[in-house]
């Protein structure tokens, strides 16, 4: 079993660094314009995205088109 990479409202940080925004089909017909951006410390609860259909992912690993 892998870790986990998209996080929901609530969830916590596993590490420091800057998350995204992604959609939840993540493919080029689902484009995100301007997604949130966040700089979380490990530890630290994820905020309420734009839209609840969206998840956060670290940002080295998002694929936002």
């Amino acid at each position: 079993m892998g870790e986990i990479t998209e996080f929901e409202e609530g969830m916590r940080a596993p590490n420091p660094g800057v998350y995204v925004e992604v959609g939840e089909g993540r493919s080029f017909h689902t484009e995100i314009k301007d997604p949130k951006r966040i700089t979380l410390e490990k530890g630290e609860k994820f905020p309420e995205t734009s839209n609840k259909n969206r998840k956060w992912k670290k940002e080295e690993k998002a694929r936002v088109h």
